[in-house]
């Protein structure tokens, strides 16, 4: 298996230069191959420009893969990053790990080739997961250790996580509570129930942010967090979440699931600081909610 390649600038100098005094095995074309390919990595960055300036202490790094053009910038935004953790804001559309039908694009996906290009050694670890369709914030570690802290005591460490949610129809209820027993089938689908010998205890709080005669705005907390819990709920509710076709919903507005992370606190599992990261509502949901 090839393996990526490291190096670290000790002087001021430009692109071509130092690949062809670092890589004395390549050729002049061969290095503009790994140019063009975007195998040349500054500080975690794909660069194609052979006259790139270089700084004293840039990490280069020879990549044993193509990188798709800004997949990075397309899908997600970098929030925060540490030794120890990671906060992305994730795009909708983008799975958090991979699946029997998208192995590549996908959220872990594309962080571990980030970090990977600090340093070929580094790995990062999934903590929690969001629905493809779901938009927002989402945190992934960067050891085992910290991954087995975070999720040891998840309901301790985690001490906000808040949703917004375009749904259909106009809520009236100023806030609420929605509790039921939640299951999955045989055939992989998520059902809720009343009977508790059936499923697991599910609970979510809501409030209302605005109210539309066609579309409604509603925050959420979730005091469990069972799969696909909040469209279920929505969808029992009588507002099924904007696009969301397989939990009832009637109407596609904004082409995508109208669902979005947009709050997220913990505890730093090493630092024990309280860390709170949020993300803007999409400007779509908001357009959607009309009073007339």
């Amino acid at each position: 298996m090839i393996k990526d390649i490291s190096f670290e600038v000790s002087g001021q100098t430009t692109l071509m230069p130092f690949l062809l005094s670092s890589l004395a095995n390549r050729s002049r074309d061969n290095i503009k191959s790994l140019l063009r390919n975007r195998q040349v990595l500054v500080n975690g960055e794909p660069v194609t420009q052979f006259n790139h300036e270089l700084k004293q202490g840039n990490t280069i790094v020879i990549s044993s893969t193509r990188h798709t053009g800004g997949l990075m910038a397309r899908n997600m935004r970098l929030v925060y990053e540490d030794e120890y953790l990671i906060v992305i804001d994730k795009n909708a559309g983008i799975l958090s790990i991979a699946s029997d039908n998208e192995k590549y694009l996908t959220a872990y996906n594309i962080l571990s080739t980030y970090v990977k290009s600090q340093k070929p050694s580094n790995r990062i670890f999934i903590v929690h997961r969001l629905d493809r369709d779901t938009s927002g914030l989402m945190m992934f570690a960067r050891s085992e250790k910290v991954q087995s802290l975070l999720q040891r005591d998840w309901k301790h460490n985690v001490t906000a996580r808040t949703y917004v949610a375009l749904v259909e129809g106009e809520v009236t209820e100023p806030e609420g509570v929605i509790k039921s027993y939640i299951y999955e089938s045989k055939a992989l689908v998520m059902h809720s129930t009343r009977d508790p010998k059936k499923g697991d205890l599910a609970v979510t709080r809501f409030r209302l942010l605005k109210s539309g005669k066609e579309y409604s705005l509603v925050e959420i907390t979730l005091d469990t967090g069972k799969k696909n819990q909040i469209r279920l709920h929505m969808q029992e509710k009588g507002h099924s979440i904007a696009g969301d076709k397989k939990y009832g919903a009637q109407t596609n507005p904004i082409g995508r699931l109208g669902l979005h992370a947009s709050l997220l606190a913990f505890i730093h599992p090493v630092t024990g600081k309280e860390m709170r990261f949020e993300s803007k509502v999409p400007a779509k949901f908001r357009r959607m909610v009309r009073p007339d």
